[in-house]
C-alpha cells in the first residue's frame, strides 16, 4: 500500500499489506502579520476549486504561513538525527521514464544531504559520500509531515490549508518533498483526490496533461502502486517510434515558484521534475465525493495485478512492485478489500454512487465545504447554480497548454499522416490487432474500422505483414489494466450491486 493512500483506506477500516534559495514572491511577514488579507477568501476559493476544469497556480495566498520557511538546512536544524529514505537517480538522458523499481536508495539524514549538496571539502555526506553529485540526483519524496515530525506536533500548524477553506487541515494530513536537481517523478495520475502543491524552496517545474490523454500517454500499471496509473513514455524525451500518439498529447507547463501553490485536478496527468539544486515542496491530496467509486477500481486493479503477477512464468521476473508498497497481500485479502470497497461504495458512505453510475467518473470537482470543513448540504449549494467565472488574473493564474516539441526531438520523428496518428490513438486503448476492430471511448460498443479498406487500396508489394511479437503478463495487463477498461468493470460491479443490473441488460 502506497503512503499516500493509507488514509483513503482507512475509510474503510480495511488492513492492507510511495543551495539555491530564492526569495518568496510574497515577502515573508511577521507571525503576527499571518492573518494578513488574502486575495480569496477561503469561501471564495473553495467556490474556484469547484468550477476549475484545469490546473491553476494561486499566488499571494501563503503569506505568513511558517512553512515558508522550511528550506532544507532548516529541516536538517528540525529533524537532527533522523534518517530518511532517498532515492537516486543517474543525470542522464534515455528515452525510457525512470521507476523507482530501477532506483538504488539510501538512508541519510538531511545534515548528509545538506553537505551533500553543498560540496564542502571535509564534511560528512554519509551514504551521499557513494554518489557523485554531478552524475546523481537525490529525491526524498511522499514523506507524510505527520510521521517525520510525530514527535513535534506544533510542526504541523506550519501548513495552513484552512486558508484554502478546508479548516483543520493542515501539516497531518500533507506530505514533504526534498530533491536537488533533476530529481523527478514519473508521469503518471492520481487515482483519488485532486492536489494542492505548495513549493517552498526552490523551483519545480511540471508537465501535465488532461484526462483526455490517457490514449496518448500508454498506461501501465507495472511498477505496481495503488493509486498511482504510470506512463510508459518519458514526456521529456519520447520515443516516438514506440509511442507515436504521444505526439498528439496537450502538454499544460508550469515553472512553480516558492509561495505559490498549484491546484492539480482530478485525473490530471503530471510528470514533475526539479529544476534548482534543492526543492522543497509540500503538498496535501483532497479527497472527493468520487473516491467512493475509484476505491472499487482499485481494488479490482489490485486484485487482478498481484494474481497475475505472482503466478510463476518465464516471463514474471521483472521487480512488478513499486518500494512505497508494504508487500503483497494473499488473494483472500484482496477480495475481501473488493467486497468492502464495493459495498461501501453501494451504501452510500457520502451518499454519490448510486447517482454516480450514470453519469461521468471524470467529475473533478473537490467535496464541497462550508468554512467549518463541514461537507456542504445540497440546500448551501444554491449560490453554485448561479453563473460563475472563475477570477484569473495576478493572484490566479491558470496553467495553459503549450504545444511544443523537445529539442531532441527530430523533424523526421514528428513526421507522422494523420490517419496513421488517428489509426494508433484508436487502437492504443485496447491494443487490439489493427484492422480488425475499433472500440468507442467507452469500450462499451465495438464496431469494425475502415483500417482494412484503406489497406486495400494498396498495392500487394507496399503492404508489409506486421512482425509477430510475443505477449507477455505486462503486455496482457495494459490492456486489462486500461483506465476506461477498468472503469467499465467497475460500472458493471456496481451495477450487479444495486439492482440496475437488469435494467441495464435488457435496456
Amino acid at each position: 500500500m502506497s503512503p499516500k493512500t493509507r488514509k483513503a483506506l482507512a475509510l474503510l477500516h480495511i488492513r492492507s499489506p510511495r543551495l539555491k534559495v530564492f526569495h518568496y514572491q510574497c515577502v515573508l511577514p511577521s507571525m503576527a502579520a499571518s492573518n494578513s488579507i488574502k486575495p480569496f477568501s477561503p469561501e471564495e476559493i473553495q467556490r474556484i476549486l469547484s468550477h476549475l476544469q484545469q490546473p491553476a497556480v494561486f499566488m499571494n495566498m501563503t503569506c505568513g504561513w511558517p512553512v515558508l520557511h522550511w528550506t532544507a538546512e532548516h529541516l536538517s536544524g528540525c529533524l537532527g538525527d533522523k534518517l530518511i529514505r532517498f532515492r537516486l537517480g543517474r543525470k542522464e538522458e534515455t528515452n525510457a521514464p525512470l521507476f523507482e523499481t530501477q532506483c538504488p536508495y539510501v538512508e541519510a539524514t538531511l545534515a548528509h544531504f545538506v553537505s551533500w549538496t553543498q560540496d564542502q571539502a571535509g564534511t560528512d555526506e554519509g551514504p551521499f559520500s557513494e554518489y557523485p553529485r554531478s552524475e546523481y540526483w537525490a529525491y526524498a519524496d511522499y514523506k507524510y509531515i505527520a510521521l517525520l515530525f510525530q514527535h513535534q506536533p506544533s510542526m504541523f500548524e506550519g501548513v495552513k490549508w484552512s486558508d484554502f477553506g478546508f479548516e483543520g487541515r493542515n501539516g497531518r494530513e500533507s506530505t514533504l518533498w526534498i530533491g536537488t536537481e533533476g530529481a523527478n517523478t514519473p508521469c503518471h495520475l492520481d487515482s483519488y483526490g485532486c492536489n494542492l502543491v505548495l513549493q517552498v524552496q526552490g523551483r519545480k517545474r511540471w508537465h501535465l496533461f488532461p484526462p483526455e490523454d490517457t490514449v496518448n500517454l500508454y498506461p501501465t500499471r507495472i511498477p505496481y502502486e495503488e493509486s498511482s496509473v504510470f506512463s510508459q513514455v518519458d514526456v521529456l524525451h519520447p520515443d516516438l517510434m514506440r509511442f507515436p500518439a504521444f505526439q498528439a498529447a496537450r502538454a499544460h507547463i508550469v515553472t512553480l515558484q516558492p509561495g505559490q501553490v498549484l491546484y492539480v485536478p482530478r485525473h490530471w496527468w503530471h510528470y514533475v521534475e526539479s529544476v534548482d539544486p534543492v526543492t522543497v515542496s509540500v503538498n496535501s491530496w483532497i479527497e472527493l465525493e468520487v473516491d467512493d467509486v475509484a476505491r472499487v477500481s482499485e481494488a479490482v486493479t489490485k486484485a487482478v495485478v498481484c494474481a497475475l503477477k505472482r503466478t510463476p512464468s518465464d516471463d514474471n521476473t521483472d521487480d512488478w512492485l513499486n518500494p512505497t508498497e508494504e508487500g503483497v497481500a494473499s488473494h483472500d485479502e484482496n477480495m475481501q478489500y473488493v467486497n468492502l470497497a464495493v459495498r461501501a461504495c453501494v451504501h452510500g458512505q457520502r451518499g454519490l454512487c448510486h447517482r454516480e453510475l450514470n453519469q461521468d467518473m471524470r467529475d473533478t470537482r473537490p467535496v464541497k465545504r462550508d468554512s467549518r470543513g463541514q461537507i456542504r448540504k445540497k440546500s448551501d449549494s444554491v449560490r453554485d447554480s448561479v453563473p460563475f467565472s472563475v477570477p484569473f488574473g495576478p493572484h490566479l493564474t491558470p496553467v495553459l497548454c503549450r504545444q511544443e516539441s523537445s529539442p531532441e526531438t527530430s523533424t523526421k520523428d514528428l513526421e507522422f499522416s494523420s490517419d496513421t496518428a488517428q489509426k494508433t490513438k484508436l487502437t492504443s486503448a485496447v491494443r487490439l490487432h489493427q484492422g480488425e476492430y475499433e472500440c468507442s471511448p467507452d469500450l462499451t460498443q465495438c464496431r469494425p474500422c475502415d483500417c482494412a479498406d484503406e489497406r486495400s487500396g494498396n498495392s500487394s508489394e507496399d503492404y508489409e505483414e506486421p512482425a509477430h511479437t510475443t505477449i507477455t503478463t505486462n503486455d496482457l495487463l495494459d490492456c486489462l489494466m486500461h483506465p476506461d477498461v477498468i472503469a467499465c468493470v467497475t460500472k458493471l460491479l456496481l451495477e450487479r450491486h444495486t439492482g440496475n443490473h437488469r435494467t441495464s441488460t435488457s435496456s
